[in-house]
């Protein structure tokens, strides 16, 4: 479940991270009505959209007065932004986030996740930060750094603070691991999953704040903390995936070109995974729920067939349960049916009408390739995905 950025600011705020002051309005009299609220002399006024990438798209904007802040949300408000991360349909923005301004001396970037490994926080950060961080960092690997973050101690603060001085991060240092530990105890006590704060940002006076926050709550988590789910319902998110939801299917874009089909998110997790440890990209994360039918299925894959990134498809499927085999091969075919763009399939299908789930594709000529083993299909999509790709 991801937060909004207004409502991840929010929340951090709660445990001491600083934040510029800011709310949020959804009109554009709404907008300049609580600039008198915001102790400003000037203001940004910020698309609230789930992908990412607005600020390359226009979504940030600033203005100097509260006729100035009306104007700019009369701009965005209704307005579609295509970036990276939303796929050619763009998303619409129908919020916005009025903030203060502040004057920055150095922007970075800090992240607090789980270390696969450990399964124990683990801080990433760099020393640079910003609109561009995330396209440097598909440059380069090397432009965020890593290292474990234990609960707050003497002990751990100073080795915080020397790994810092390593990525870039030396002034104002103790606001900066201050800020640090708060994010982590926040992350700790609301199940997060993720907590990314870009730019996080130290101004002129040596505060150190985060600009924009982005925060990701384990959704397993939900009847500990159901004040996350009213939240949730109101965050914008990319059309795609509210189309998805619509059809019962949960979606998450991300940034490789491997398409990937999975009935159950344990399973488009795992799958996920081992793409990456293949040395591949997925394109998205699927879970198809037990609820959905044929037709839901198809709606899932034709956002797949339309998202140009996208060069393969990787379909693994468990018949089980609600779910058979067959219900999603049958999906698939209806949207390759109606498809200009065929797109090729690896397939592995196991358990309830697998044989009939294989069959259906290959019978209703849906370019198909089916493997014995997920570890195989998974190989195998790599490879077919990094040809198309090199063409």
């Amino acid at each position: 479940m991801f937060l909004a950025e207004y409502q991840s600011k929010e929340l951090l705020a709660q445990y001491g991270v600083l934040a510029p002051d800011g709310r949020p309005a959804r009109s554009p009299d709404e907008a300049q009505r609580l600039c008198k609220e915001i102790d400003a002399r000037k203001y940004v006024v910020k698309a609230q959209i789930g992908a990412g990438g607005r600020g390359l798209a226009g979504g940030i904007r600033f203005a100097a007065t509260p006729s100035a802040v009306a104007d700019e949300a009369r701009r965005l408000l209704g307005s579609t932004l295509v970036t990276d991360q939303t796929g050619p349909a763009g998303e619409t923005v129908t919020l916005v986030q009025i903030e203060a301004a502040i004057d920055i001396a150095q922007s970075c970037f800090v992240a607090i996740a789980f270390d696969p490994e450990t399964g124990q926080p683990m801080l990433l950060a760099s020393g640079a930060g910003g609109v561009e961080f995330e396209q440097r960092a598909r440059m380069d690997e090397d432009t965020a750094q890593s290292c474990p973050l234990p609960s707050d101690s003497p002990e751990a603060r100073a080795k915080i603070a020397t790994f810092l001085t390593g990525v870039g991060i030396s002034e104002a240092q103790d606001a900066a691991v201050d800020a640090i530990f708060a994010a982590r105890l926040a992350f700790t006590e609301n199940d997060m999953t993720l907590i990314e704060i870009n730019p996080f940002a130290r101004t002129t006076d040596g505060r150190w704040m985060a600009v924009d926050a982005k925060v990701a709550i384990d959704p397993n988590a939900g009847f500990r903390r159901p004040e996350f789910a009213s939240m949730v319902a109101d965050r914008p998110a990319p059309a795609d995936e509210l189309a998805a939801q619509k059809h019962n299917i949960n979606l998450v874009r991300l940034e490789g070109n491997i398409g990937v089909v999975a009935n159950g998110a344990g399973l488009g997790l795992a799958t996920n995974d081992m793409i990456t440890d293949a040395g591949g990209k997925a394109a998205n994360f699927m879970d198809i729920r037990t609820t959905a039918s044929s037709m839901d299925v198809a709606r899932g894959v034709e956002i797949l067939l339309a998202d140009d990134r996208v060069s393969a498809i990787l379909l693994t499927i468990h018949g089980g349960g609600m779910t058979s085999a067959d219900t999603v091969a049958e999906g698939v075919n209806f949207a390759y049916a109606k498809a200009t763009r065929k797109l090729p399939v690896i397939a592995y299908i196991s358990g309830k009408h697998a044989d009939w789930g294989h069959r259906i594709l290959r019978e209703r000529k849906v370019p198909v390739e089916s493997c014995d083993t997920l570890s195989a299909a998974v190989g195998r999509v790599v490879e077919l995905a990094g040809q198309r790709r090199a063409r």
